[in-house]
């Protein structure tokens, strides 16, 4: 498999994807079930999911797929593998405050290469072209011919004012406590992977998460914004986010641009 192959196959199986989750969004109800881990999951997260992954299977049937909602392929390990989460803030989704995402990303060697980020519900469509570089599509978003393209990346951070992000539905006094070490211009609450664009487009400068998330809630996000020159790194020691953990589940991290001067935990 080729970059320039897998391009054009996630960013259409996102686009997708988003359809069928608007119909149920905009529908007048839809069902709403409740994981093993309390976590919510609905019929979208489903529908996206079964897509996704059967276009993935067909397009590259050697390549290991891990994604949220089959708990099968929680157990799975290799080195390179696809990774999915077909709708990132379902609790975005249910209570439609729009700030949920469609993620697919690859990893080799325990680093997001190459993902996509796409919010259909704002329009807003992310990913890493073939030569690894973020780009922001805008346009009528087709399936089948991209839009204009607009490379991304991150701020230049002034340490004296910088823009924060945190999480929508989980910014706890513990996330409030570090964000408090910075001097910060303003700070905003966003939901889902989003953060991590927010951070790519240099709409924020750092997104602390002090909390616990999964390796398909972060590796999208995380490819987009590494394409964009940001860094993802541990909340502990500051060493990089890796991927191909057991569970595939992530210790608190930062994510950031370059020249934050990153505070300890």
């Amino acid at each position: 498999m080729t970059y320039d192959a897998l391009i054009p196959v996630i960013r259409r199986l996102a686009l997708q994807a988003g359809d069928k989750i608007m119909q149920i969004y905009e529908a007048d109800d839809f069902d709403v079930k409740v994981k093993s881990d309390s976590s919510p999951v609905t019929e979208a997260d489903e529908a996206a999911d079964a897509l996704i992954s059967a276009g993935l299977r067909e397009a590259f049937p050697e390549i290991l797929l891990v994604t949220e909602e089959q708990a099968d392929s929680h157990s799975e390990k290799g080195e390179t593998f696809l990774i999915v989460d077909p709708l990132d803030g379902t609790k975005e989704f249910i209570n439609r405050r729009g700030d949920f995402t469609v993620n697919i990303a690859f990893v080799e060697n325990g680093v997001p290469t190459r993902g996509v980020v796409y919010a259909p519900a704002r329009g807003r469509m992310f990913y890493t072209r073939a030569d690894g570089q973020a780009v922001e599509e805008t346009g009528a978003l087709d399936k089948d011919q991209p839009g204009a393209l607009t490379p991304i990346a991150v701020s230049k951070p002034d340490n004296s004012a910088l823009m924060i992000v945190a999480s929508k539905s989980h910014r706890d006094q513990a996330t409030e406590d570090y964000i408090n070490k910075y001097q910060v211009r303003d700070s905003k609450s966003a939901g889902s992977s989003l953060k991590f664009c927010l951070v790519a487009t240099g709409e924020a400068d750092l997104y602390p998460r002090v909390g616990r998330t999964m390796e398909w809630d972060t590796a999208a996000g995380h490819a987009v914004l590494a394409g964009a020159g940001g860094d993802v790194v541990r909340f502990d020691d500051h060493t990089p986010l890796t991927y191909g953990k057991d569970g595939y589940a992530n210790p608190f991290f930062i994510a950031y641009a370059p020249g934050v001067d990153l505070k300890e935990a």
